[in-house]
């Protein structure tokens, strides 16, 4: 009972701190034309670590919107 406990706990552990693939969703909006346009890339990482580098692809200028979101 008590190995099975500290292997469970080691196998928790180990899928806890495994990379993954997140999907990135960025929706670029041009607003003279008011076109959208969307794309999807795989972040791999942490969660919180995928969801930083998808949020830093966003970006804004006077006519161009893109917002990226993790999905």
């Amino acid at each position: 009972m008590k190995k099975t406990f500290i292997l469970g706990a080691f196998a928790t552990l180990m899928m806890v701190s495994c990379s993954k693939d997140y999907n990135c969703k960025c929706v670029t909006t041009e607003s003279i034309s008011g076109t959208n346009n969307s794309n999807t890339v795989v972040v791999n990482g942490k969660k919180d670590e995928a969801k930083s580098e998808c949020e830093a692809m966003s970006s804004n200028n006077l006519t161009i919107t893109k917002t990226c979101t993790i999905q």
